[in-house]
């Protein structure tokens, strides 16, 4: 995906060119005095928003020196014979022809031409013809991410869109949606995340308005990423915001209505159902322990959880659909945003402003305490582009931004808060009603409370507003220095962003517990929770008692950067074929957070280009990088790339295969720097304050010395320095049949050597006592390959069908990583997937009493062992089952493999796609444990294991036997693969002779239904692609993904 070179429709009219004719050349008419028979005239419009398209060259295409050019409302005269044809072309459309046949009024509406739009690529600081380009670069446009069903960030709306780019979400937190990306899959196991750079400076996705963006590059080889040294080490995102168009002012407006609802939750049995398994367990593990007999449920207390006769049995007989209880069926998103564009050829401006509303999928219930607790996200984004033409040579832009954010959660509420949705993963449906008849909240009195009762810790939560307010600023100054060196130019920016959280402002309700009550199922015995007022000692009477809280600056996450650029600019052509470019750039960033001081980074870059008669391309790049963390002896070093590229398709053996409209090969390789690994002067050994010895002999509190301790906290590596990445990419570009079908096929490899390994994952005895130095001795390779393929056709004039496929195989591979000599060569992560999953590897079931003692025996609780449970394979044959026969198994945890499938239909002004997306070769570790620690709650497992039955999907759970950590096999890792239908829309574009658009005046209407995350085919549990979210632990759950119904339209005056 590219770029568009011009952005049709409305922001085409506004082109240099067609308003230098439209207010000169104002439907001039330009040939040779010939008597013609028809005066012809008409309007050129849009078929995106049936805005009239100024500048359209229309000529006679039997006379073709006879021709007029649109005027700034698209109108047109020209005189002609009745029998001619008229050919209007205009750059960025598809030109089109139409026979007179005696006509006087001709109106066209032009399609934009994909190809032509795609002639202009964003790259490291700077732009590319798309033709002479050597990276593997890829695009995607503002418009195509704002199909994504009202997603309300950037990172979600990337997956599929944009090839090679890999995202998992966890969570559907309002807030705090965003996915984590990476860029051809993982190459360490430090930071993978890319560089992100919005406007050429280093900033967050997440407070971006997708309204604003123009067009999104990524930059994945060596060539794309040296320029910007370390920080592209793992690719590089680059946002690009709009800006201002010479022309009239157009003013357009989206607006979005959307409802979500939570997606795929852990299935699991009710109360009734999970009694039967219950007993069927206590049954099955009787010969182990007979006295569990005790807990096995009568079927007729059973019958009560499904079908209570009345309040009092379903209040002592509770059977809890989680579930339901905790989430809403639905819960509101909204956007709404408006920009302004326009300008003349001194001024042009962009200014829009956009909001974000999402609400909590979490039900409300009455707390009685007059706030409403929960989750929710309100965000508005302004932003302005300015550009001024101070003198013919010298341009000044100006960009202000601003985002306000206010997240609302409980009071305190930090990310591995989970006891507010652990209900919907662990709680048992039997345990207690989240709130009685008379008010009280249930509790768990046999554990003393256990993990609380979810819905009742939201009730009384609090309200925490969290205030995240940035502010962006940068100033461009663009010179051209043709005076000096015909070709050259300067470019000077300057930025300043700022970043305020305010915190603790809300109802702060802590330590003002409600009523809470437990019946017990066995006796119906109320148990009330609070019985006396601590303080007062009288009866318990609940009351208000929270207070208010104005909020203070978390000074701590306070964020400022200040970042300075100096770049010249070199392009000439000579004699029509030698394409010679050159740059060399200088910037600093200074950065920090709270009260630390300043990160320094420094970066002196270049890059060169030739092409020689768009045939054959060389390209050059390097970057004189600095780091704080090494010494001095190793802070600098110089990084740099290069690229090849050969135009098979320009070539004059080529001439004669019209079916073959491009065509390029090309190759680049380098090496690029990095040090994004945890700490700061990792040369230096830190030391900290604290501690007394202990000289008394007498007692267990003895006298202490009056001296404190200075001690080793971390040892430094004055050897520290760069981890490095080689890089090397091979593509080639196509398009066949008038680019119907195009696309391209890359195939890269990344070598890491010198990975930083940090202190506390190096193979360090912990008798070291402090931590470890951290050190270069992990080696990493990456490689794989992308396919997009392209479909593109026209049938008639009114009907395209159109596909978009990628797939992206990524496989990384640890070649050498710090570990003890003595571990097994299986159980070092040489020649293993970052992150690869281990487990003990379960053979089929042993079914008798026979074959279960002729298994390996577990090194502990190997007398638990009955009929039905897991063979486990002693892998290392030392007749016993431990540790040591924990193994790789299956896949890490990131995609090896992503797929994307994209179709879509244009027909006069109605359109539509599906877009599924897919991956595989992934393993995620979710243990949900039916009956663990007599927790009565049963997941969906499928069949269980019996005697009739010795192929079934799971083993019998056990309710008072307890099994061997190894016993589980590998039940608990599933298979990550999915296929998601990821976005659907349908669209109408009135056409613009509706009576609707004159009537309110619009210049064009469009309405659109779309959705996201509609539906997932897996064998998850869940719907959550990984589990970072959280505590980090699956069973222990977040807040759940969610699906997304929309409804939306776009208005231009």
């Amino acid at each position: 995906m590219s770029i568009k070179l011009l952005n049709p429709p409305h922001l085409v009219k506004f082109l240099v060119i067609g308003v230098l004719f439209s207010f000169f050349f104002s439907s001039w008419i330009y040939g040779n005095n010939i008597d013609f028979q028809n005066t012809i005239t008409g309007t050129v419009t849009s078929s995106d928003d049936n805005l009239p398209v100024p500048g359209v060259n229309i000529f006679v295409k039997e006379l073709p020196n006879v021709g007029a050019v649109t005027d700034m409302d698209g109108n047109y005269s020209i005189q002609a014979p009745a029998d001619a044809t008229l050919v209007f072309s205009f750059i960025g459309f598809k030109t089109i022809e139409r026979k007179v046949d005696n006509r006087t009024e001709i109106n066209v509406v032009m399609d934009s031409d994909l190809d032509a739009l795609q002639e202009v690529v964003i790259v490291g600081y700077g732009e590319q013809k798309r033709e002479t380009v050597v990276a593997a670069v890829v695009q995607a446009s503002g418009e195509e991410l704002e199909r994504a069903g009202n997603v309300p960030n950037i990172g979600s709306a990337l997956a599929g869109n944009v090839p090679g780019v890999i995202t998992t979400s966890s969570t559907g937190i309002p807030g705090g949606e965003d996915p984590r990306i990476f860029i051809r899959g993982q190459s360490t196991w430090n930071d993978s995340s890319p560089l992100v750079l919005v406007d050429g400076i280093e900033r967050p996705l997440n407070t971006i308005a997708i309204s604003s963006v123009e067009s999104i590059s990524v930059l994945k080889d060596a060539s794309a990423t040296a320029v910007y040294g370390v920080r592209g080490a793992n690719g590089v995102i680059l946002v690009t915001t709009k800006r201002g168009k010479t022309g009239k002012a157009v003013i357009r407006a989206r607006l979005n209505s959307t409802v979500k609802t939570a997606s795929k939750l852990p299935g699991k049995k009710d109360a009734f159902d999970t009694f039967l398994v219950r007993n069927r367990a206590i049954e099955n593990e009787l010969s182990l322990t007979p006295e569990s007999w005790s807990f096995f449920q009568t079927q007729d207390i059973i019958d009560k959880y499904r079908f209570p006769a009345n309040l009092t049995e379903a209040e002592r007989y509770p059977n809890v659909d989680w579930d339901k209880a905790l989430f809403r069926e639905y819960a509101p998103s909204y956007n709404a945003n408006l920009n302004i564009t326009g300008g003349s050829e001194i001024v042009k401006y962009f200014a829009g402003a956009d909001f974000q509303y999402e609400g909590d999928l979490i039900k409300q219930y009455d707390n009685n305490r007059g706030y409403q607790p929960g989750f929710g996200f309100n965000r508005l984004n302004v932003r302005t582009n300015l550009d001024f033409k101070l003198t013919s040579s010298t341009v000044l832009k100006v960009g202000l931004s601003g985002s306000y954010g206010v997240r609302k959660t409980p009071w305190g509420f930090g990310g591995g808060d989970y006891g507010y949705w652990i209900a919907a993963y662990s709680t048992p449906p039997d345990i207690y009603l989240p709130q009685y008849s008379d008010g009280s909240w249930g509790y768990d009195a046999p554990s003393g409370g256990g993990e609380g009762n979810a819905i009742r810790n939201l009730a009384i939560s609090g309200v925490q507003f969290v205030t995240n307010t940035q502010l962006q600023t940068n100033f461009t100054l663009e010179q051209d220095l043709d005076v000096i060196l015909d070709g050259l130019k300067f470019t000077g920016t300057i930025a300043l962003d700022n970043t305020f959280v305010e915190a603790n402002r809300g109802v702060n309700d802590l330590y003002n517990d409600p009523q809470e009550k437990y019946i017990d199922p066995e006796t119906g015995i109320v148990t009330y929770r609070r019985t006396y007022d601590a303080n007062t000692g009288f009866d318990y009477q609940q009351g208000i008692k929270w207070s208010s809280s104005s909020g203070d600056v978390n000074n701590d996450a306070t964020y400022r950067r200040l970042f300075y650029q100096t770049q010249l600019n070199y392009a000439k052509n000579f004699a029509g074929k030698h394409d010679v470019t050159a740059m060399g750039l200088f910037n600093r960033n200074e950065f920090a957070t709270g009260s630390v001081l300043p990160f320094y980074r420094e970066d002196w870059v270049f890059r060169t280009t030739y092409g020689y008669d768009n045939r054959y391309l060389i390209e050059y790049n390097g970057a004189y990088n600095g780091s704080e963390r090494f010494a001095a002896g190793n802070r600098f070093a110089f990084f740099s790339s290069g690229g090849l590229g050969w135009n098979i398709s320009n070539e004059a053996f080529m001439k004669e295969v019209d079916f073959i409209n491009n065509l390029k090969l090309r190759a680049s390789y380098g090496e690029i720097g990095d040090d994004n690994v945890n700490g700061r002067y990792l040369y230096l050994t830190q030391w900290s304050y604290g501690g007394q010895a202990r000289l008394g002999t007498v007692g267990e509190q003895a006298e202490q010395s009056p001296y404190v301790w200075y001690t080793e906290s971390a040892v430094g590596n004055p050897d520290i320095s760069w981890e490095k990445v080689k890089k090397s990419n091979i593509g080639l570009d196509y398009g066949f049949f008038n680019n119907s079908i195009s696309g391209s096929v890359d195939f890269f490899r990344d070598e890491r050597v010198d990975v930083l390994i940090s202190g506390n994952q190096r193979a360090i005895p912990e008798y070291y006592g402090t931590t470890a130095p951290v050190a270069n001795l992990g080696t990493v390779q990456n490689q794989g390959y992308e396919i997009v393929l392209n479909l593109n056709h026209y049938f008639g004039e009114n009907l395209r069908l159109w596909a978009d496929l990628n797939m992206t195989h990524a496989q990384n591979k640890v070649i050498e990583g710090d570990n003890p000599e003595l571990l097994p060569e299986y159980q070092k992560n040489n020649n293993k997937a970052i992150g690869q999953a281990y487990s003990y590897i379960d053979n089929g079931f042993y079914n008798t009493w026979d074959e279960l003692y002729g298994t390996t025996p577990f090194n502990t609780d190997d007398s638990q062992k009955i009929p039905g449970g897991y063979q486990i394979v002693d892998f290392n044959a030392d007749g016993i089952i431990d540790g040591f026969d924990n193994v790789p198994y299956a896949f890490a945890g990131a995609p090896q493999n992503t797929y994307n499938a994209t179709v879509g239909f244009d027909w006069k002004g109605l359109s539509g796609f599906v877009q599924f997306f897919g991956a595989n070769n992934v393993t995620r570790q979710v243990v949900f444990n039916s009956l663990g620690n007599q927790n009565n709650i049963v997941y969906d497992e499928g069949s269980y294991w019996s005697k009739d039955n010795t192929n079934a999907d799971a083993p019998v759970p056990r309710w008072v036997t307890t099994t061997n950590g190894a016993a589980n096999g590998s039940r608990f890792f599933y298979d990550g693969s999915y296929v998601r239908l990821k976005n659907a829309e349908i669209a109408y574009t009135f056409p613009a002779e509706s009576k609707i658009l004159t009537s309110f005046g619009f210049e064009s209407l469009r309405l659109f239904l779309n959705g996201n995350n509609l539906y997932i085919w897996t064998k998850m549990p869940d719907d959550r692609e990984s589990n970072f979210a959280g505590t980090g632990w699956a069973s222990q759950g977040a807040y759940p993904t969610v699906k997304r119904f929309n409804f939306g339209l776009n208005i231009t005056f």
